[in-house]
């Protein structure tokens, strides 16, 4: 019986074979690059499914969290600009594009007086499901295991806290009109996200192994509204015009994917970020040594 033919080695196994045989250059090569950081952070974004989450999480925001938006904006029609409002801003998009958008939602006095009791529980517990998947992301990042059922209440609370910060977003403008505003905005987001992970972990991970991850995230979210500003703004506008307001709605939901890809990935290199800094202060240290001799 003639033997069989040995397998061929997988390139990704096997950096020194591939379709082609590699030379020593190339084969260090990849080595050094699959050793690296950034090549630890590829196969991790690939381990927690990182695209498929943040899919998930613009799937769960948008059938689940917004609604519950719009009515946390409306809740105070004095000063409260309305969801589309807020949407814009966090968006940072251009005057005609809110105005796409604002065509998507009622104005906040609609929205009181068509929201009713059994409305907002129903958001209540949509909500809940959100917060479950936003902590089985942070899970799967830091290898912990599922909460048991009767640690719900982490998610109860974390929503409620979620839900005050958007009603003090959406009913506050001062922040958007000054340099120390922002800069006020985005280490409360910083300090909420810290707290998040911390919460939604059951405090498995310590406070400052959680902070790179929030200081990330939060960082993130502020390149993503400049990102906006330039990609998504312009395409509501064309999308408006070909496919009318579910033109919008696609866009709307390209922007909740970035903010899941930011708010898993922020948490994901926060971790790294974490685990890298052992390594690299021994490494400075040892270089500074060698520069004293």
């Amino acid at each position: 019986m003639p033997k069989k033919a040995p397998p061929d080695p997988d390139p990704e196994l096997d950096p020194d074979h591939g379709p082609h045989e590699r030379g020593p250059v190339s084969a260090r090569l990849v080595r050094v690059l699959r050793d690296s950081p950034a090549g630890r952070g590829w196969r991790r974004s690939r381990e927690i499914e990182l695209g498929q989450r943040s899919l998930g999480f613009a799937a769960l925001g948008f059938l689940t969290l917004v609604p519950l938006l719009v009515v946390v904006s409306a809740a105070d029609p004095a000063h409260g600009r309305g969801f589309a409002e807020w949407l814009g801003d966090g968006l940072g998009v251009s005057r005609a594009a809110r105005l796409q958008v604002a065509q998507l939602f009622a104005r906040p006095g609609q929205v009181l007086q068509t929201t009713t009791a059994f409305g907002l529980a129903a958001l209540a517990v949509f909500g809940l499901s959100f917060g479950a998947a936003v902590q089985t992301g942070y899970e799967k990042i830091w290898d912990l295991a599922p909460a048991r059922w009767y640690a719900r209440w982490r998610q109860v609370v974390w929503l409620a806290v979620l839900v005050g910060t958007l009603y003090v977003t959406a009913t506050t403008t001062l922040w958007r009109h000054s340099a120390a505003g922002t800069l006020t905005a985005t280490l409360s987001a910083v300090l909420f996200f810290w707290w998040s992970q911390w919460m939604l972990l059951g405090g498995g991970i310590a406070l400052g192994a959680l902070l790179p991850g929030a200081v990330l995230t939060a960082l993130g979210l502020l390149g993503l509204r400049g990102f906006s500003r330039l990609v998504f703004s312009p395409l509501i506008a064309s999308s408006a015009v070909t496919y009318g307001p579910f033109g919008t709605v696609l866009v709307v939901q390209s922007w909740l994917v970035g903010v899941g890809v930011v708010v898993f990935g922020g948490a994901m290199l926060g971790r790294l970020v974490h685990e890298e800094l052992p390594t690299a202060s021994q490494a400075l240290k040892r270089r500074t040594r060698h520069r004293g001799r």
